[in-house]
Formats: C-alpha cells, structure tokens, sequence
C-alpha cells in the first residue's frame, strides 16, 4: 500500500435478508434485498434529531452518505418480484431506475411506480445516458433504446438485433459499446451497425466502464484498456490488476476494482500504480455512491470514503512519492488556488533536492524551474560558481513543514554600490575549499544548470529590460533624457544603475550562467550569450575570461560594454602575439572597427521595448567611427600597412570626416594619403571638399617634380616620356575641378611640364596660353585641336552659343607663330617671378573669384585681337615686348599654314567662314581652300535653297488662309416671311438683319445692337467692381 486514499468504515450491520443491490440517495442509502423489499437506511444522527421529520425533508439537509452507523428508516416490502439486479437514482430527474423483473422507474422520494418498460422483461444488462436522457438495455439477442419523455413516460427509439446476449454495455457518445460473448463491439446507434474493437480475455467476462472523460476502460482479463468512444486504443498505456476484476467503479482519480479476495485501488494517472487494498471478506458488489463507494456485503454495507486531498498530498511527500503528490495538487479546489500553489512549491523544492541529491540533476533543475524558486537558490548549490558579493544568497534549508507551508530562502535584492564601475576594483578570493568543490562537481550537474538558466533566462531578460524602459519613459517625462543619454553612452551599459530587482536577478543568472557554459566546455554557446543582450558582471567576466584565456569571449564582453578601447588592446596584443600561427589576423582590428549591434536589437524587438530602441539606436546601431572617430583613427594605424585596401574602406564606410583622415594620415602615414583621396575621389566626387581634392593634386605633383628632378640631375629628361605618377596627375587635372590651378602653376618648373601647364591655364580660361603651348611647346597640333573640341561641346551641353572664336584664336596662334611664343614666355616668367615673391596665401573663394574675372579679361584680350588681326594674316615680326630672341629656345620665322588649313577642312561647320577667310593671308590659294570652302558653300546654298522653299510655302499658306475667308464670306441668307429673330423671337419681315458667323442665326439689327451693348455695359460695371 503506497498510502491511504479511502478510509473504511462499517455504515451497514446485520441486515435480515440477503443485499443483492445498494445505491445512496443523498445520506441515505437504498438496500434491495433478496426478499423483494426495499430498505432504506439513514444515519443515526439524522435520524435521532428528527424523526418526525418527512423524509423529504431529512434528504434536503444534507446530500452525501455521513461517516457513521446507519438505522433503518423505512422498509417497502415486495418492491420487486424477482431478485434486485441493479439500481441507479437519476439525480437530475430524481428518479430510481431499478432492473430486476423488467426495468422500472420510481419517483423519489416517495418511491412512486412512475413507468415500467414491459418490453424490458428479461432484460440483463443496461445503460443510462443522463445528458440526453436515453436508456439502452439488452434483452437476449435484442438491444433496445428508449428515450425518457420529460413527463412519466418513455419512447421507443430504436431496436436492434445483436450475436449473442450482452453481458455488459456502455453509452459512448452517440454510439454504444457492447460486451458480447468473448469480445468487445461498437453498436451505431443510428443505423446498428456493428464494428468490432478486440477480443475480451479468457478468464473473465467482458466489462465495460464508462470514464468521467468519455472515454471506455473495458477488460481484457486482469488488464483495463482505455480506448476512445470510436473503440480506438488511447496510448497512455493499460491499468494492470493483480487479478481479473469482477466490477470497477471511477471515483477520480482512482478506479476502484472488486476482486476475489480483496478491493483493489489503482490511480488513473500513467503509468496507473496501485494506490491502496482493502480487505473484506464475502464482498458481493461495489457501487459509485455521491461521495463515497459503496461495498456491499451478503448482510452489511461498508463505505470507502475519500481521504482528503490536503492529507493524502501530506502522506505522499513523506514517503516520497512526489509524482502523485503533485498529481493530486491540481484536484484541489479552485477557491483554494494559493493553497495549492505553496503546495506545489513546497512538493516540486523537495523533489528537486531528493532527484539532485540521487543524481538526476537534469530533472532536478526542471522541479526548481518549476517551483520559481530563486536562482540564488540554486546557485548556492554550486560553490564553485561566483556571483556579485552583494547579492546575498542564502543555502538551502529545511522549509515544508507537515502542513504544506513553504519557507523560501531568497536573496537580497539589494545592490550596494561596489557594482557601479566607478568602484574600486572587484578581487575573486578562491579559497581551498570552493577550488576543491570546483574539481569535484560533475558535468552532468554543470549542464543541468545551464538548462536551468536557459529556461529562467527569458523571462528575467524580459522584466530587467522592461525595467530599463520604464526608466528612460520617466526621465523623458522629467526632461532629463538627455543627460541620462549622455551618461549611459559613455560607457555603455557597465555604469546602468542596478538599482531593482530584476536587473540584479538578470546580472546574477547572465554572470553564472557563463560560467557554467565554460565549465563545460560550451565556448561557442558563451560566445553566443555575450553578442545578445546580456547583463555579465564585468568585473568577474573579465577575470575568469583572461584566467582561462577565452579571449574571442572577452572582446565580445568588452564590446557588449562599450569598453572599445580595452578591446582593442587586447586585439592588437594577440594579433602581434600570433604572428606564426595567424590565429588573430589583422583583418579582426579591422571587423571590430566596423562593430555594430544587430543581435541587441532583435533582443529589444522581442520584448517590444521600442522607447529603448530609439533611446540606444544612436548608441549601438552604428558603427565605432561614429561615436568615437579619433579611437578608429588611433588603432587603424596598426594595421594600415598589412591592410590598406579594407582599412581606408573602413574610412570611407565609417562616415569618418574626410579632412580629419586626411590630416590624421598625412602626419602618421603620408605613403597612403594619396590612396585614401583616390578611393574617396573615385566613390564621389562632389562628396570630396575642394581642400581635398587640391591636396591629392599636390600629392601628385610632388611625385612628378621629384622624378623631374631626378631625370634633369641625370640629364635625361624628356617632355614626353609618362610614369604612372604623371599619368595620375594629368588625369586629376582633367577629370576633377575643385582644386587651385593657380597655385599649382606656381609650382610648374619653368622650361618643362608643359602639358601640365597647358591643363591648368585651361582650367583658368587662359585658352589661348594653352593652345598656344599644345601648338609650339609640345607641337602635337592634334591636342590643340581636341581642346578646341572640348570647349565647343560644353558649350553645346549647356545649351550655350558655341564658342567658334575658340577655333579662331587657334587659327591666329597658327597664323602668329612668332608672337606666340613671346606671350608664352613673358607669362611663364611672369608667372615665376610673381611665385618667387612671397606673397599672401590665397583662399579658395578668393581664387575662384579671381579666376572668373581673369577669365572676363582674357575673353575681351581674344576680342581685342580679333579685330586688330590684319586681313593679311601675315605676323610682322614686331613686338611691343621686345626681341622674341631673348626668350624660348626655338624661334618660328614662318606661319603654319597647313595646320590652318588642317583645322578649315576638318571644322568648316563649326567656324564662321567670312571671319577665317579675313585671317588668311592673301598669298593662300584657293585650291587649298576647297576641303573648307566646298562643304561650307554647299551648306550655304542648302540652307538657302530651303529657306527658299519655306519661303514659297508660307506664301502659299496665305493665299490658301485668303481664299477661305473669301469663301466664307459669300455665304448668302434666304429671309422670308416666316423668319424669326433669334433674340426677341419676333418676324424680321423688312427691318435691317444681321447674321452671326454660323449662317444659321438671324437677328434684328437693333436687337444684335442692343445685346452687344449690353455685354459692354456688364463688362465695364465689373471692371469698376474689381
């Protein structure tokens, strides 16, 4: 006997006759006898205080059987002609069923013959269905239903034929379940259909039993199969008696079985153990009484009444049965709910400390989860495990008493302020006793608390974070959001004041729960725990992390903090401590300088915690070269060499300002300025400031100029030899516009780089200084010409008038060779002479200014000398600057009339022919005119011929405009007697008409004059109104 579920008690002695069947009726219990009487027995306390009362009225005080001797109150003799085979009271009808000649209906209770089924005669077996009010039975070979009428009598349903008789049966649902010779059937009680569920055993006859749920418990021997109302095997499993039983009665949660020699007492939960046996000799039945079972006897009646639940769960925790004490908690009343709850704390606290005490840690750590203890009250099972010294955890106590009550030891909610960052630093004292529990604690007991945590984690994650909302929603209402934001981007989350519960509980399991994940060897599960949010103490993390050299796990600690800076040490340290084996490589400075935190927002969008997403956004969700550019700058640098390209990408996708990485690497690393400008160049162009850009022009002319210089101390200089450097530059010059042409031209040696020189005069609109040094200083007229193409089609895309007098002045340069090249070299020493003085450095404002209005000037010059050029063309060899021959290398005595006419045959539709022709000399031939004057004629006699035609056509257009309105106006009226004015819708007769264009409507005259100055007498009243 595991433990006492029902108490026997003796109601019932010495009854004169045989009981062949018993039932209660509220306190009252019903005894058929062998003799045919009915015997109704109350108990003796009810009885003595009242007995004149009515029996009604004695019913009415109480409605379960009582725990004492019963009396006899009142016998009906000859009730039943033949033996009592059953009885049932119907408490929703109050009515008595009995079955013993046919089956009859009493009502109660007065015992009142209300119907007799005659067609019941011979019945055997029955079943009532109290929901629907139907009642089933089986007459030999006959299965019957009737159903109850509301009134006194019952309705024939239906009729079916079966096998063999039924020896038991049971309604199930809509259907009904038989028990027929040696196997079990489902009867359809619509159409009586018969499916089969399985054969009954050998030894016993069938039984069927109906389950409070609806499901069957039917017999098969000395084992009780549940099956569904479909006849379906459930799998929950099969109750197992000692022996066959006779009957089985459900009093939830246990089925009660009448066997042989004994009652035996099983509960209904899986895997169904025996409960209780109680012995009684010469047991006839046992009956499902309102509050008890009811066992019957040959002359006595005992009743097995409950013990109740408070007691038993009490009986089963002492003995140690925790299963079915828990099992019996959830039967306890729902008034009683915080009963139960300290009940099922109490049980699940000692079942966990009896399964880890025995070494099932695992399901252990289940019962405190669900008990909802404290974690540090399992933490204090784990010595070896070290949490903030200010939580103070208390060691696991005796705390059920033999009532239920719980005692709960719990920690201290408290933090002081040696948590806060600010506090002097946190030391770990291992003293020999936790080391040697350390080395003794299993991995089987490690990994139970990390389950544990796990499943506590959620949960306390949530209310500290929810906690962390509540706290900036108030400092936004209290206007000191901001502040507060200031202080918690400093360090990030390590200085948050833990100042509630929650958050300390949430520090204590993240910090525990780390070590318990490194304990066993969970490295990458630990890692994973400080990407997400997570509240590790860092104090104690740090310590162990480095004591056990998981560094990965100590950089994501300092990253999850906002401890960048020690991160980054400590990268950079192992990064040149593994140099051999490359476990750190540089590339992880690089991917650490780019952090962000996307697992910390997923974190947040779980708990819905969207004020902190948009409090931390700034914080987190971006990377480090936002908060703290001059730290990515400082760390950068260490890996700039070993990894230029994703370094300077990190520059240029960190948002760091362009000028400080430009500043920061021209004083710490000149050799890569000239590539970060490339890159940021290439990226966007208008994204670079102009300071830039003229600083990556300066880079590249102080390449050229040191390979210039180097080729002039060798001699060996040569205005059209390239390195990669000039190619760079002269590409710079060309394609990028915001740097200072003119201070680069300072720069420019004085006999060389002319085509360098010749960009940048371009760049200042001094056209025909770099024509003129495209023409007789690198004498490559093809660049001149492409120049000239240059300006024309910018003027073309920018919908201006085309600049043909550009293509004039390179005509005149051609034309004035002499001339020319003196203006170049007075420029060129000019120039030299005015870089040479010291002189005010000049803005970038200013320069542009400047430049726009030398631009002006040299415009008015190019005028000035179209129209002082002679219409001989030919250069005179005077100059108001002197000597040519004191100037230049090389002097030009005659006109370079071929590229002139070179550049007339291959542009003729882009120069004004009568102006080219005004320059030409007057020795030029015109056969050699032909390639410019043969296109340029045909176009002009096109484009008078079609203008011609145009001509013609408008006046055709005109006459044909002229013949229309002729034609309208000849459009004649007929008026006739019957002609009606349109406006006062009298006959025209002879009076003055007038015809409106339409040649329909016809008015009088003075009727269309009236109108007309009607209209002009409304538009002036507006007018005056306005």
């Amino acid at each position: 006997m595991v433990h006492t579920a029902f108490d026997s008690l003796e109601l019932l002695n010495g009854c004169p006759t045989k009981i062949d069947a018993v039932e209660s009726y509220g306190s009252n219990l019903l005894v058929a006898c062998a003799d045919g009487s009915l015997r109704i027995y109350g108990p003796e306390s009810s009885t003595s205080s009242a007995d004149r009362s009515p029996p009604s009225d004695r019913h009415s005080k109480t409605l379960e059987l009582k725990r004492e001797p019963y009396v006899l109150e009142r016998t009906v003799n000859g009730f039943s002609r033949k033996p009592m085979l059953a009885m049932e009271v119907l408490g929703s009808r109050e009515l008595l069923l009995s079955l013993s000649e046919s089956i009859s209906f009493h009502k109660l209770p007065n015992l009142e013959t209300l119907a007799v089924i005659t067609k019941a005669k011979g019945a055997n077996a029955y079943s009532w269905d109290d929901r629907r009010g139907f009642l089933c039975f089986a007459r030999q070979k006959r299965v019957c239903i009737f159903r109850h009428d509301g009134g006194r009598g019952f309705v024939e349903v239906k009729e079916f034929s079966v096998p063999d008789t039924v020896k038991s049966m049971s309604w199930c649902g809509e259907n009904i379940c038989l028990g027929i010779r040696r196997e079990y059937t489902i009867l359809n009680a619509t159409n009586g259909a018969l499916s089969e569920v399985f054969p009954s055993g050998r030894i016993a006859p069938p039984l069927v039993v109906s389950l409070p749920s609806g499901e069957l418990l039917l017999g098969k021997d000395n084992i009780g199969v549940l099956v569904d109302q479909n006849g379906k095997l459930l799998q929950e499993g099969r109750i197992c008696w000692s022996e066959a039983p006779a009957v089985v009665v459900i009093q939830k949660p246990y089925a009660t079985a009448l066997l042989q020699r004994h009652i035996e007492i099983r509960s209904l939960r899986v895997p169904y153990p025996l409960i209780q046996t109680v012995v009684l000799r010469d047991v006839r039945l046992i009956h499902q009484g309102n509050n008890a079972v009811i066992v019957a006897l040959n002359n006595s009646i005992h009743g097995l009444f409950p013990v109740p639940i408070g007691a038993q769960i009490v009986q089963l925790t002492a003995s140690g049965n925790f299963e079915e004490a828990l099992a019996l908690c959830k039967l306890l009343p729902p008034e009683d709910s915080n009963l139960r709850a300290s009940k099922e704390q109490s049980i699940h606290i000692r079942y966990a400390h009896y399964l880890f005490e025995n070494g099932s840690y695992e399901e252990a750590m289940d019962h405190f989860v669900a008990s909802q203890v404290e974690i540090t009250y399992v933490l204090s099972l784990y010595q070896s495990i070290v949490i903030p010294k200010s939580s103070v955890v208390s060691g696991p106590e005796k705390f059920l008493d033999m009532s239920g009550e719980v005692y709960l030891s719990r920690a201290s909610s408290g933090v002081s302020d040696d948590m806060e960052t600010s506090s002097t630093s946190h030391t770990l004292e291992y003293d020999e006793s936790s080391a040697l529990e350390s080395k003794k604690m299993s991995h089987n007991t490690l990994m139970a608390l990390v389950k544990f945590l796990q499943k506590k984690r959620n949960s306390v994650i949530g209310k500290a974070a929810a906690e962390g909302t509540e706290e900036v929603i108030s400092d936004a209402v209290g206007h000191s959001h901001e502040s507060n934001r200031s202080k918690r981007s400093n360090k990030g989350r390590v200085n948050m004041p833990l100042d509630s519960g929650a958050r300390e509980m949430a520090l204590i399991l993240d910090t525990a729960l780390l070590q318990a994940l490194l304990l066993t060897s969970q490295s990458t599960a630990a890692l994973d725990l400080l990407k997400s949010l997570n509240y590790c103490d860092v104090k104690i993390c740090e310590e162990i992390l480095r004591n056990g050299n998981h560094y990965l796990c100590l950089l994501e600690l300092y990253k999850w903090n906002s401890m960048h800076r020690e991160a980054l040490k400590l990268l950079h340290k192992l990064v040149n401590e593994s140099k051999s084996d490359q476990k750190f490589k540089p590339e992880m400075i690089i991917e650490y300088l780019k952090v962000s935190f996307p697992s910390f927002l997923i974190s947040l969008c779980i708990y819905k915690l969207l004020y902190c997403v948009f409090e931390l956004f700034y914080t987190f969700m971006q990377p480090l070269c936002g908060p703290d550019p001059m730290l990515v700058l400082e760390f950068s640098m260490h890996v700039l060499e070993s990894c230029p390209s994703q370094t300077i990408d990190l520059f240029l996708t960190g948002n760091i300002p362009a000028d400080l990485v430009n500043s920061y690497l021209k004083q710490h690393a000149p050799k890569m300025q000239a590539m970060y400008l490339e890159l940021m160049l290439s990226m966007n162009e208008n994204g670079i400031s102009g300071n830039l850009q003229n600083e990556m022009v300066q880079i590249y002319l102080s390449e050229v100029l040191d390979w210039y210089n180097d080729l002039i101390g060798e001699k060996k200089w040569d205005e059209k030899s390239y390195t990669a450097s000039r190619k760079k530059l002269l590409s710079a010059l060309e394609g990028i516009s915001g740097y200072n042409p003119e201070i680069l031209l300072k720069r420019l040696p004085p006999n060389a780089l002319y085509e360098e020189r010749a960009i940048l005069s371009g760049k200042m609109n001094q056209h025909e200084l770099a024509l003129s040094i495209y023409v007789h200083k690198l004498h490559v007229p093809s660049l001149a010409l492409s120049y000239c193409d240059k300006l024309y089609e910018a003027g073309l895309h920018q919908h201006q008038t085309p600049k043909t007098n550009i293509y004039l002045t390179l005509l005149q340069i051609y034309l004035n060779p002499k001339k020319t090249i003196k203006n170049i070299e007075k420029r060129i020493a000019n120039l030299v002479s005015s870089s040479s003085s010291p002189s005010p450095k000049v803005g970038w404002t200013s320069v542009k200014t400047k430049a726009k209005g030398l631009g002006k000037k040299i415009a008015d010059i190019e005028g000035a000398e179209d129209s002082r050029i002679s219409p001989s063309g030919t250069d005179s060899g005077k100059s108001d600057d002197g000597d040519g021959d004191d100037f230049g290398e090389e002097v030009v005595s005659n006109i370079m009339l071929d590229e002139v006419l070179d550049v007339l045959g291959q542009r003729w539709d882009r120069v004004n022919g009568a102006h080219a022709l005004k320059l030409l000399p007057k020795e030029t031939k015109l056969h050699n005119l032909l390639p410019f004057l043969g296109p340029l004629l045909r176009k002009t006699s096109e484009a008078h011929r079609n203008f011609s035609v145009i001509k013609r056509l408008r006046e055709c257009q005109n006459l044909q405009t002229k013949d229309e309105l002729y034609s309208q106006r000849k459009v004649d009226v007929k008026i006739t007697g019957e002609s009606m004015c349109s406006l006062c819708n009298k006959k025209i007769g002879t009076s003055v008409f007038a015809v409106y264009p339409n040649g329909n409507t016809i008015v009088h005259f003075v009727c269309f004059r009236d109108s007309q100055n009607m209209k002009a007498t409304g538009k002036g009243s507006s007018l005056r109104r306005r």
